[in-house]
């Protein structure tokens, strides 16, 4: 006896809120960013400089460790803040953390040799991917249409004249 395949059911696309979609790439970013930094001490010769108190030309000191943390502190906290600012103030916030990311995210290449250039352009480019998928995400929020009961910024400003 053959049986017939029974059609499957379709699958339900959720929509997912902008703001899930940028804390969950933020939360991406910090992912990658530890790994890579993890995998950067496979390096021959890097846990030797950092021994011996140095990070690529800087000295390892309070300040240095301090601009890291600041460094990646922000992605951190954007996790939160693209959860929790009001849409106006978020849309703005990513756009301009995710856009001035992007230059210290390419200066990760400043320390590359050509025998680790593949190393350095695959993690900068995923980076970079993360950085411009938080940018459309941000750039393309959705907006409401006011409704015909809500006044607009003109009637307001017509009230308010002739009053």
């Amino acid at each position: 006896m053959m049986r017939t395949r029974q059609p499957t059911s379709t699958l339900e696309d959720q929509r997912i809120p902008v703001q899930a979609k940028l804390a969950a790439a933020w939360t991406s970013l910090m992912f990658f960013y530890i790994y890579i930094d993890y995998f950067h001490l496979y390096k021959p010769g890097s846990i030797d400089q950092i021994r011996s108190g140095e990070i690529f030309v800087f000295d390892i000191s309070g300040p240095l460790l301090t601009i890291f943390v600041v460094v990646i502190g922000i992605p951190a906290l954007m996790v939160m803040l693209s959860m929790t600012l009001p849409a106006r103030v978020n849309r703005a916030t990513n756009l301009v953390v995710a856009s001035l990311y992007i230059p210290v995210t390419v200066f990760n290449a400043a320390s590359t040799t050509w025998e680790w250039a593949s190393f350095y352009a695959l993690s900068i480019g995923i980076e970079v991917l993360l950085l411009a998928f938080i940018l459309r995400s941000a750039w393309t929020w959705p907006r409401t249409a006011p409704s015909a009961t809500m006044p607009t910024s003109r009637d307001a400003d017509r009230a308010q004249q002739q009053a």
